[in-house]
Parts: C-alpha cells; structure tokens; sequence
C-alpha cells in the first residue's frame, strides 16, 4: 500500500472517530457507509491490530486507537501545513480558515478588524460561526476557536490575544431610581444581571472588610449572551459584571457608570485562541492569530507568551 493511501485510511479513521460512527463519517466524506468501514478494517489488518470496538449501540476506542488518533491528528495536520506552506511560497497565504467565536468577541473585537484582515490577505476565506456555548473543537473541525475565559488543561494548542477587565456598572437611568450601592451589602437591594450557566460568574468578588470576598447575588435576570446583558443595563433593568470590551464604549460616552470602583476586585480575563494540534502551523491561520494578536488594544495585551508565541495543549472552555 502506497503512503497516500495510508494518509487516505488515516484520515478515514480520524473523521470515523471525531464524528462518532461510520454513517455520519461516510456523509462528510462522500463515501458509502460500507466503504468507510472497510477503509477502516484494511488499516486494522495492514497495523495487526483493533483500532475500534464496535457494538450496536456505540463505537470504542482500543487503547491502540487513542494512540492512532493522536498521532494520526498530527500526522494529517503535518501533511496539510506542509502543503499550505509549499503553496504560500508562491505568494501571500491562501485558503480557508473556520474560526468559532462568542458573540461578544465577535462584535466587539473581530467585526472591527476584519476589512483590514481581508485587504491584507484577500486570498484567506473566513468561515465563522457565532456560539454563546462550549464546541467540540476538533469534532467540527474548527481552526481557531477564541474563548474568553480561564482555560482547562486539553489537548488544544492556545495562543494568548491579550486579556480583559470585568465591570460592575449600571445606567444613569437606573440609579437615578434606585441609588448607587456603596458597599458589597447593598447589592442585596439591587436588580443584578448575569451571565446563566457559569456560578462562579453569580459570585462578585469584592474587598468587605480589608479581605477580598465572593459575594453571592441573586439574579433577577440571567442570560447566557453578554451583549443582551448589556442591553438590558443600558435599558435601565439593573446592574451588570461584564468583561470591559463588551461594555467600553457606554462607559466612555456615559451611557453606563462603573459602581464600587473602590471595592470590586478586577481578576484578569484572558483572552485565548485555540487551536487542534498542528493546525497552527497552518501559514493562513497562523496569519489570521498573528493578526488578532497585533490589532489586540495594547490595554488588553495580556502575560508574557512562551516561545514561539505558542502554549503547550490546554483547552477546555469553561466561559
């Protein structure tokens, strides 16, 4: 068997995996559910081994699968950056990038930047999908998936864009009927808005009595988009905590009013881009991360990178 017919089989197995059986891999591919099981049975007798358990219900991977998927990740990955790079030396990076992002990143950050990306690589098309919720990353085949947010450990390669500040703020309008809290005690009274799904975000970190302590809320409203948070504040519902980004332009101009400056503990909020093993050797999408990276405001420029601008695997989103 020649080695493009390896990769082929490889990469056969790979989809298999990633979308969870033969039928939905065969779908992807243009190729028969039976053909896909074969494909996979020929790698199985060429390596001497079971890559995959198959029941009525489900497919298993061997331990010999969980290592042929890794390795066969970074191997299809290899092949495809070495390709990207052979044909960018022709000219400027080209091709298409699948890029997944939350809907306030995408307002506030991406929607700005972008004329200035595509004049300056015209050639790099941009697939983007807009998603308040945790992806399976590699199972849809995604780039570049930017998070805000702390990060936990995965198999995801992350570049850091830079980091944000939460706000506590209301409207003119709302305090002018309710008053500004003084003090985390206060919040008690107040109508506060959060982001729903994450319970750490229901708990304002603010200094009560010289020591820094979360304080629990109890939402009138809770939403899982930022932006519709936002909104209602700026409508006069109540008091929000957002990332700044979200938020920067109402403060500016006055439409909002940070509240308990003195008190509210402002942790970091990194912003991350993530990307499967491999990909960001890519030319086009490491252009498009160099890019975020460069038209980040240097305000939000966040901890020093390691080398090569590159962490080592670490992903799974929890905001």
């Amino acid at each position: 068997m020649n080695k493009t017919a390896a990769s082929d089989e490889i990469a056969i197995f790979v989809r298999v995996v990633e979308r969870g059986g033969f039928a939905a891999a065969a779908e992807e591919t243009g190729l028969t559910p039976s053909g896909i099981s074969k494909a996979v049975t020929r790698l199985e007798d060429r390596l001497g081994v079971k890559l995959l358990q198959r029941t009525t219900r489900r497919l298993m991977l061997t331990a010999e699968g969980e290592t042929l998927l890794v390795r066969g990740r970074e191997i299809l990955a290899a092949i495809e950056a070495t390709e990207a790079e052979v044909m960018a030396a022709r000219g400027k990076p080209r091709g298409t990038i699948r890029v997944n992002m939350g809907t306030a990143y995408a307002k506030h950050r991406m929607a700005p930047v972008l004329p200035e990306f595509r004049a300056r690589y015209p050639e790099i098309d941009l697939v983007v999908s807009v998603a308040d919720r945790r992806i399976d990353v590699i199972g849809e085949q995604v780039d570049v998936a930017i998070r805000t947010g702390p990060l936990t450990d995965s198999s995801l390669v992350a570049r850091r864009l830079g980091e944000a500040r939460r706000v506590i703020a209301a409207s003119p309008a709302y305090l002018a009927r309710h008053g500004a809290p003084e003090q985390a005690s206060d919040l008690a009274r107040h109508t506060c808005l959060a982001i729903s799904g994450l319970a750490r975000l229901s708990e304002w970190p603010l200094t009560v009595d010289g020591r820094v302590t979360s304080v629990p809320i109890k939402p009138a409203v809770t939403c899982d988009n930022a932006d519709i948070l936002a909104e209602m504040a700026l409508a006069g519902l109540g008091i929000v905590r957002l990332a700044s980004f979200v938020i920067e332009d109402a403060l500016a101009d006055g439409r909002l009013v940070a509240l308990l400056t003195d008190s509210h503990v402002s942790e970091a909020v990194p912003i991350t881009a993530l990307m499967p093993p491999g990909r960001q050797h890519l030319p086009r999408v490491r252009a498009f991360v160099d890019f975020l990276v460069e038209t980040a405001p240097r305000r939000l420029q966040g901890a020093p990178e390691t080398v090569d601008g590159y962490g080592p695997p670490s992903a799974r989103i929890r905001e």
